[in-house]
């Protein structure tokens, strides 16, 4: 009967091997954009310091301005990925819980992820992740 509920109501439970496959789908895609986007931030390092050295400081200013926005996002990066590894490490947990709520170590990393999701286009991953956590 229960399932019959969770199935008119659009609930899914969680297959482990799933989520879990999920999960680390979206550490590799983490790594290979957390590289692209290094290699990028250290390009255009190397041309700040181009730029500084020719005296074109106005232009220099929005590279680093641009640097700085990469960095933020490498960090917001490296957090997400933080978040994913817990996810995996407290699997069990996750399918644990009977009664659907979201168990309290993980309440922090579920709702960055949630949130995340939000604001990153390029994470399919994190989209479906989303829609698991939130149904």
């Amino acid at each position: 009967m229960e399932k019959k509920l969770d199935a008119l109501l659009g609930r899914r439970h969680l297959n482990k091997s799933k989520f879990k496959a999920l999960v680390k789908h979206a550490i590799y895609r983490l790594a290979v954009l957390k590289s692209q986007r290094r290699a990028w931030c250290s390009i255009a390092h190397s041309d700040v310091v181009q730029l500084l050295n020719l005296g074109h400081h106005d232009r220099a200013l929005l590279w680093v301005e641009q640097v700085i926005k990469e960095q933020n996002t490498l960090d917001a990066f490296v957090m997400i990925e933080g978040y994913c590894h817990l996810l995996l490490d407290r699997l069990e947990l996750i399918q644990e819980e009977r009664s659907r709520v979201c168990p309290e170590e993980l309440k922090e990393a579920v709702s960055s992820l949630v949130y995340a999701a939000r604001r990153c286009g390029q994470f399919p991953e994190l989209q479906e992740m989303r829609t698991i956590f939130t149904s």
